[in-house]
């Protein structure tokens, strides 16, 4: 059985829910070394999105590319735009992806930003879309996590095997397994 979502049997809001899978999955099972650091210092901004279409999501994002781009990164390194209400469907979503990444490049932030992909149906390419290993970006909502180069560069420096990353979390969830990872999410 698949595990439930990780908002399942709650009422807690969409920026709640992504903090618990942030604090829960993302750090407490460590599938991401580099997000510890900036969500103590409260460096993580969480941005909960009223979009109810592509278009202004895309709008949406394009004004938190600029304000990241623009703000003291010890005050705000990084961004999770949570967008409940548009790209429920994974593949709709993946496909808006391309239009994220023609944002950044409209505003010439190659280089200066990306943006990765979180979403409850994520799914890698060639996998069954209940491969545990699909979890390490499956988030509560769609979620467009907005980052700094900069601060990628310098985790990548700091972090002795980063290519390691993607090996020990297929490994941590493969150990959890579905009931671990219903667990993790149970009150």
């Amino acid at each position: 059985m698949p595990p439930a979502p990780v908002t399942a049997g709650t009422d807690i809001d969409p920026i709640a829910a992504t903090r618990r899978w942030l604090e829960r999955a993302v750090i407490g099972l460590n599938l991401c070394p580099f997000a510890k650091a900036v969500y103590v210092k409260q460096q993580v901004r969480f941005v909960l999105s009223d979009a109810t279409t592509p278009e202004a999501l895309l709008e949406e994002l394009a004004e938190e590319l600029v304000l990241l781009r623009d703000a003291d990164p010890d005050l705000v390194d990084t961004t999770l735009l949570v967008h409940p209400d548009v790209l429920t469907d994974f593949l709709d979503y993946n496909d808006f992806l391309d239009n994220a990444d023609a944002a950044i490049e409209a505003l010439d932030l190659q280089g200066v930003l990306q943006v990765a992909s979180f979403h409850p149906d994520y799914r890698f390419a060639g996998t069954a879309p209940d491969d545990i290993g699909n979890y390490s970006n499956r988030s509560p909502y769609p979620t467009l996590h907005l980052l700094r180069e900069a601060s990628i560069d310098r985790a990548v420096e700091a972090y002795p095997d980063p290519d390691a990353i993607i090996e020990r979390n297929l490994q941590t969830l493969d150990k959890l397994g579905h009931s671990g990872w219903r667990e993790l999410f149970a009150d």
